[in-house]
C-alpha cells in the first residue's frame, strides 16, 4: 500500500446471539464477495442511532430481529477492500438478542447465515479482535458466579 488512510472510517455491526439450553450461540453471515464468515455490519445511517442502524443491518443481511443493546460490546478494526485501495474501518459491535428469524429478507440468497457456538464462531472469523469480542459475549450476558 502506498498511502495510509488519513483516518479510520466508522461502521456499526450487530452481534446476533441466542441462548439455547444454557449455551450462547452466535449467528454469522458470509460476505458477498469472499464468502468468509463475519457479523452483519454497515455504515452509520443518517437520522438513526448507531445501535438502531446495526439492528437494521442484522435484519437486511441475516434476516433476524430482536433486542439490541444501545451500548457497544466493543469494537474491532479491519481493512475494507475497495476497487483501487483499502480503507481502515473501526466497527462498533452491538449485541442483538435474536427473538425472530424472518422467512425472507433483503439479502437472502446473497449470503449464508449459520448459528455457531461461541468458540466455534470465534474460530470462523478472520479478525482476531472480532474473535475476542465474540468470546467475551457470554460474560457480558450473565452475572459472574463467585466461587470459594
Amino acid at each position: 500500500m502506498s498511502q495510509l488512510p488519513k483516518e479510520k472510517l466508522s461502521q456499526v455491526a450487530a452481534l446476533p446471539f441466542r441462548i439455547r439450553e444454557g449455551r450462547v450461540e452466535v449467528l454469522l453471515v458470509t460476505s458477498r464477495e469472499t464468502k468468509r464468515w463475519l457479523i452483519p455490519k454497515g455504515w452509520p445511517m443518517k437520522g438513526k442511532k448507531p445501535h438502531k442502524a446495526a439492528a437494521q443491518e442484522a435484519e437486511e443481511e441475516a434476516g433476524v430481529k430482536g433486542e439490541i443493546k444501545n451500548k457497544p460490546l466493543g469494537s474491532y478494526d479491519y481493512w475494507k477492500r475497495r476497487a483501487a485501495h483499502f480503507d481502515l474501518c473501526q466497527v462498533n459491535v452491538y449485541p442483538l438478542e435474536v427473538s425472530k428469524q424472518l422467512k425472507s429478507w433483503r439479502e437472502k440468497g446473497q449470503r449464508q447465515a449459520q448459528w455457531f457456538e461461541v468458540e466455534e464462531a470465534a474460530h470462523q472469523v478472520l479478525e482476531p479482535a472480532l474473535a475476542d469480542l465474540i468470546r467475551s459475549l457470554p460474560k457480558h450476558l450473565t452475572p459472574v458466579a463467585r466461587t470459594g
